[in-house]
């Protein structure tokens, strides 16, 4: 969304002779998107930032609660549930008051993986500064976004370029080689599906039952997918990409083909697709194939390798 680069870098892929009828793709995932498109359907972090009402606290909510959004489901939530048992029932207020000197112990003993408190203190920190720059996390990020650009990619690397350049010596002292905090702000231009980032976009940009479309300045069209084991796993059995390694060449491929489907909102079939991954109604490389999944006859999944005896 910078610059002159207009796309996701991505040439249309090559499809395979064996892709869906794209009519009736669209009717299948259609009928999955109406089954899906409640926040309570299934257990998903989007129901914790759908508690709050005020836009600002849903963008400090959504940005935390995505950028921990990696692991098993229960952890995330978990993990969650206990950042905001710190930073309370008001949080951009929390945030725009956080003084690092003050307030970065009340976080040392969080953990999510390997991600720590003082990891989060420094988020909460450098989002105070996006706060008193630009008013908002969408203002600082659309600052470094070209609105006529065909996908957020340009955008997404400015936004993590700019918010790395956040001051942080505040919360790490003596600055480290990568800063932990690095690891929420991915960028294209490094390979990464920039996943997590993609998910905060999708939840603040579309409005549905689910997304909360918290945002203005960002067009669902201009949206990536965010791309995770389970939307890896039914883009390649439906033949939305011709990537075989997950990256940002595989997540701008899968929403070029579902911009096909849907040119205005593309990844509106994002989270049912990500559901039925995890209800493991795909039967992609097993035994069973699509014997038990909704979209049967449109998926190709693979034959699961043969075994062979294990000679001593």
């Amino acid at each position: 969304m910078t610059g002159t680069r207009r796309s996701g870098a991505v040439a249309p892929a090559r499809r395979a002779r064996s892709r869906p009828d794209r009519s009736e793709l669209k009717r299948q995932l259609e009928l999955q998107y109406q089954r899906f498109d409640d926040a309570l359907s299934v257990t998903d972090p989007i129901q914790i930032v759908r508690r709050f009402t005020r836009p600002d606290d849903q963008e400090i909510v959504g940005f935390c609660a995505s950028a921990l959004a990696y692991g098993r489901v229960q952890s995330v939530l978990q993990s969650i549930e206990a950042l905001l048992q710190v930073i309370g029932g008001s949080p951009a207020a929390f945030v725009r008051s956080f003084e690092p000197a003050r307030d970065r112990q009340a976080l040392d003993h969080l953990v999510h993986r390997w991600t720590r408190g003082i990891d989060l203190a420094a988020l909460v920190w450098m989002l105070r500064q996006m706060f008193e720059s630009h008013g908002s996390i969408e203002g600082f990020f659309c600052e470094g976004a070209d609105p006529e650009a065909v996908t957020v990619e340009g955008a997404l690397d400015q936004f993590s370029r700019r918010a790395c350049a956040l001051d942080r010596r505040a919360v790490y002292g003596r600055l480290q080689r990568r800063p932990g905090v690095d690891y929420f702000f991915a960028r294209p231009s490094s390979g990464g599906a920039c996943k997590r980032l993609n998910l905060f976009l999708r939840w603040m940009v579309r409005r549905d039952a689910v997304d909360l479309g918290v945002w203005s300045r960002v067009r669902p069209s201009q949206l990536v997918v965010p791309l995770d084991t389970h939307v890896i796993r039914l883009g390649r059995c439906l033949r939305l990409t011709r990537y075989a390694s997950p990256g940002w060449r595989m997540a701008a491929d899968i929403t070029a083909s579902l911009r096909e489907l849907d040119p205005i909102d593309p990844i509106r079939y994002d989270f049912s697709l990500c559901h039925l991954g995890m209800m493991n109604a795909c039967g992609d490389g097993t035994r069973r194939r699509d014997s038990q999944c909704p979209l049967r006859g449109l998926c190709r999944p693979a034959t699961p390798p043969k075994t062979h005896p294990i000679h001593p």
